[in-house]
């Protein structure tokens, strides 16, 4: 796996440096512009019949990490209040959804060409996160000791389903099975075991650049995953 990548600034996580005044006088313009687009989506996915929405989220998983947390507080913001700001857009695109549609989350750390952006426990953001955010389950990247350990889950929201990541989507040694049986036994001490779910960490290739694997690793992945989940779960 290939060393973290230089900290790419503020734009990663939102803030008025990445909306242009001259658009945008006031950010509160945009977060209407933007919130109303997602709105917009959503009532067209409804119209098609739409059950299952997922969102990528970037930039909670990114205030799970202290670096990024610091660099906040020195261009003046507080790493708290951009995650009420997040988790505020996120519940009022929710809010939105259809009847009848089941939402998830996945809390991306950064996948392209086998790189990451972010790391930390997800401690930070968990007690919030796993409580006020209004989706029906939380896809979380467990892959790498880089994301801590199953702790935080014991704030999760008992009406929340967990899908665990622990299968890597950036490097083509294959896990143990065995090995991922005992860290969903692990993550059970926390969330029981009917309300677990396993997945790759994110996807193989969730930009165009891809991740280096080839189609033969990412089928030997998929193929684990499924192995894994049938023993584990039946």
């Amino acid at each position: 796996m290939k060393s973290r990548p230089p900290a790419k600034g503020y734009e990663d996580i939102g803030g008025r440096a990445s909306v242009d005044p001259a658009v945008y006088p006031d950010v509160a313009g945009f977060w209407a512009d933007l919130l109303r687009v997602y709105h917009e989506e959503l009532a067209e996915l409804g119209r098609v019949g739409a059950q299952y929405l997922q969102i990528d989220e970037v930039p909670l998983a990114m205030l799970c990490d202290p670096a990024v947390r610091e660099r906040a507080r020195e261009i003046g913001e507080d790493p708290n209040a951009l995650v009420t700001r997040y988790i505020d857009a996120v519940n009022d695109v929710v809010s939105a959804r259809p009847p009848g549609m089941t939402v998830g989350m996945h809390l991306c750390r950064g996948n392209l060409r086998s790189r990451w952006l972010a790391a930390g426990s997800y401690e930070a953001v968990a007690e919030r996160l796993f409580n006020e955010v209004r989706v029906d389950a939380f896809f979380l990247e467990y892959d790498t000791p880089r994301a801590g350990d199953f702790a935080p889950l014991r704030f999760m929201a008992k009406d929340k389903a967990v899908v665990l990541g622990l299968i890597s989507t950036k490097r083509p040694v294959l896990e143990d099975a065995d090995a991922l049986r005992r860290r969903i036994d692990e993550a059970a001490r926390h969330v029981p075991l009917g309300r677990l779910a396993l997945s790759p960490q994110c996807g193989f290739a969730s930009t165009v650049g891809g991740n280096l694997l080839s189609i033969d690793d990412q089928r030997r992945k998929l193929g684990l995953t499924v192995e894994v989940a049938k023993r584990v779960w039946g």
